[in-house]
């Protein structure tokens, strides 16, 4: 697992690295029970604060996408599958927002769209 920090970005650090730790375990990148990185190694290795990173490593934890073993480390927790459903479903909708307003940019009609999508379901 590599995390990148831009710091041109407008998100800030701690999200950057929550949100790419979550991508890794919705895409089975990082397994179950796999460990992460200490916080405070991973501070070392992205040259920030161990507080931006115990922040990120707390929203994962309260979110369920890792546990804490007091003197061992953090883990990858084992996948609710109503979270990760939920985490799918909220990116189908952004996607779906997304396409309904190129479509509008291109005079579309909801037909259209479906008509589309029926077209490469089938291909």
């Amino acid at each position: 697992m590599n995390i990148f920090i831009d710091n041109k970005s407008g998100s800030p650090i701690y999200d950057q690295i929550y949100s790419q730790i979550k991508s890794c375990i919705i895409s089975g990148e990082l397994k179950e029970n796999d460990a992460l990185p200490s916080i405070r190694n991973l501070a070392k290795d992205l040259r920030i604060s161990v507080v931006t990173t115990k922040r990120a490593y707390d929203e994962l934890e309260r979110e369920g996408f890792i546990y804490t073993l007091p003197a061992k480390g953090c883990f990858v927790a084992p996948k609710n599958t109503e979270l990760l459903r939920e985490e799918n479903l909220k990116r189908i909708e952004e996607l779906l927002s997304e396409v309904k307003q190129l479509a509008a940019s291109c005079s579309m009609t909801t037909d259209d769209i479906i008509g589309m999508y029926r077209y490469l379901d089938e291909n």
